[in-house]
């Protein structure tokens, strides 16, 4: 039996799916099908049920999941522990980002912390922002990137950008003639948004409640380029952050939503169990959104 296998079982499980887990751990699909069943082989039970197009555990697989974990646990502290004697990080991290990501701080401190610690390896997932945070609850995720109008008070967290929404138009929509769209305004108009679970969907439905204000979403996408292109067809009014809207100015109008005075806010989230390398990530982070804090020594 070795690490990897456990390694595998434990994404499979979670990933629900062979493709995706390969994907997490970086082989291919077969080499990982190879190693479960190997380790299916040495165990003498079949771990996974194949037989629907999802993935799920036996009972023995069940059985064996709990037991993986924790062995995989006990694997990174012992890394943790020779790595806080020798000063010499290895191990990995997963770091979440919202999809469509492209922040240049997060990506600054990425490459900044694989300078200084090329002995831990970084893996990236894409998410929706009430995902992400349930996986770093989950501890699949060590620390994300995410979209929300309240960072989650259970998890450490520490807010990197704080704006309004904003309301993105052609130029000849009748909105586009007036300095400011009333919040009551979008209750007659078609919206493009993106979906339930991001932190810009998540801030417009409070928003929207809070004043009363009943705002149909028609068309949903995840990236903001696609919320933009759908408006400048006509085809809605897109509803952005204010820094994401500052990149379409050219094709659209846009426009402050008055009475919607809950941001959206940018968050970065990570476990409330902190490794070495972690701690050391954190600092990358912080100091690339340039977060000030005297409790945060500067990343080594």
């Amino acid at each position: 039996m070795e690490i990897r296998q456990l390694e595998y079982l434990v994404a499979v499980a979670e990933e629900a799916s062979f493709t995706r887990a390969a994907q997490r751990v970086r082989i291919s699909q077969s080499g990982v099908s190879a190693q479960v069943r190997q380790l299916e082989r040495e165990l003498g039970a079949s771990l996974f049920d194949r037989s629907a197009r999802t993935v799920t555990l036996t009972v023995a697989g069940k059985a064996a999941l709990e037991h993986a974990r924790a062995a995989l646990a006990a694997t990174e502290a012992m890394r943790q522990a020779v790595a806080e004697v020798t000063g010499v990080l290895r191990g990995r991290l997963t770091v979440g980002m919202v999809t469509g990501c492209t922040v240049a701080p997060l990506f600054d401190a990425l490459a900044a912390f694989h300078r200084a610690h090329p002995g831990v390896l970084l893996t990236l997932r894409e998410d929706q922002s009430d995902r992400l945070v349930e996986g770093v609850r989950a501890g699949t995720i060590d620390l994300a990137l995410i979209g929300t109008a309240d960072p989650p008070a259970d998890l450490n967290a520490v807010t990197v950008l704080s704006e309004p929404l904003v309301a993105l138009t052609r130029p000849e929509h009748p909105l586009a003639g007036h300095p400011a769209v009333a919040l009551a305004d979008l209750a007659g108009q078609p919206l493009v948004c993106m979906p339930a679970g991001t932190g810009i969907r998540t801030v417009l439905d409070r928003i929207c409640a809070a004043g009363g204000v009943r705002a149909e979403v028609l068309l949903e996408a995840s990236a903001a380029d696609a919320v933009a292109d759908l408006a400048a067809r006509g085809l809605g009014v897109a509803i952005l952050s204010e820094s994401m809207a500052a990149g379409y100015a050219d094709r659209l109008a846009t426009r402050p939503i008055s009475g919607a005075d809950l941001p959206a806010r940018l968050a970065l989230v990570w476990s409330a169990s902190v490794s070495p390398a972690l701690d050391r990530l954190v600092r990358h982070g912080r100091a690339a959104f340039s977060v000030n804090d005297a409790r945060t020594p500067a990343p080594d």
